[in-house]
């Protein structure tokens, strides 16, 4: 099997990382010099959002598997503005697109699953429901789209936030947020790639879970007091970061353990923390 990734972000790192032993050949892009120079030797070429470089376009028509985990632009998506002729007639079968559950928009703490109707509510959200339908429309069964929850994992968690000082318990009654750990996300894609047909996943644990209590729980490990509790009215949030909690949901995997055979290693925050804190995150 011969990989493209478009944008060695989180989750498609982690991915090459855990996986890459089962992959022929990997290709692909990045914005900067430095993440190229840190995946050295891998196949990597520069992409600006802009301009691809006729290898990167050379070898994404070529891979039998492409991994796109760069977000739309405010505008135009750039990546399928410069590799979507490539890959559209090119060789891979399956095509694994990195979306949000954010597409699903508000519904005030109620559960919901891969039948309902997408209503963004937020341009950055439109933008995403925008580029899985202009992919579908041109890729069909060849695509795979994975709707992620909150990614955490290694650097990038709770415990990590309260060694550093920035984890804050903000509350808003009776609101709630999907995770998922990136080493979950991993084999999510891995399952995608294996799988014979395409279509569109949620990929979150199985257990939504009001964020307060996810911090609170960090702490317990730790050993530490959580961070005093603050009012969501009133805390000091940036209007990207008050946007997440315009939208409550609680939202299914069924189909995703079903038709990815996937079986989590972390069903819910807390055995994800206990993992991260013996393997050492938020120690010393």
């Amino acid at each position: 099997m011969n990989l493209f990734v478009i944008g060695f972000g989180y989750t498609a790192g982690r991915f090459v990382h855990l996986y890459g032993d089962r992959v022929a050949h990997i290709s692909g892009t990045v914005r900067t010099a430095e993440k190229r120079a840190r995946l050295a030797p891998l196949d990597i070429d520069l992409f600006d959002g802009t301009t691809a470089a006729a290898e990167s376009i050379a070898n994404a028509a070529r891979a039998d598997v492409i991994l796109i985990s760069v977000p739309p632009g405010s505008e135009d998506d750039p990546v399928l503005g410069a590799f979507g002729d490539a890959i559209t007639t090119g060789h891979a079968q399956r095509v694994v697109y990195l979306s949000t559950i954010g597409v699903y928009g508000d519904h005030q703490g109620g559960w919901i699953d891969e039948d309902t109707p997408l209503a963004p509510e937020h341009d950055r959200v439109k933008a995403r429901v925008q580029v899985e339908t202009q992919w579908r429309a041109r890729l069909g069964d060849r695509l795979a789209v994975l709707r992620l929850g909150g990614i955490y994992g290694p650097g990038r968690n709770a415990l990590v936030e309260l060694q550093q000082g920035r984890a804050r318990r903000i509350v808003k009654p009776g609101q709630v947020f999907n995770r998922i750990h990136v080493d979950d996300a991993a084999a999510a894609i891995m399952g995608a790639i294996a799988r014979a047909h395409g279509g569109a996943w949620n990929i979150c644990d199985d257990e939504p879970a009001p964020p307060q209590d996810v911090i609170a729980y960090a702490a317990s490990l730790m050993g530490v007091p959580p961070p005093p509790e603050q009012p969501f009215e009133t805390a000091e949030l940036s209007p990207m970061a008050r946007s997440f909690y315009a939208s409550n949901r609680r939202v299914r995997n069924i189909r995703a353990k079903s038709d990815l055979a996937l079986t989590f290693s972390y069903p819910n925050y807390r055995t994800g923390l206990d993992a991260l804190w013996a393997a050492g995150e938020g120690r010393a």
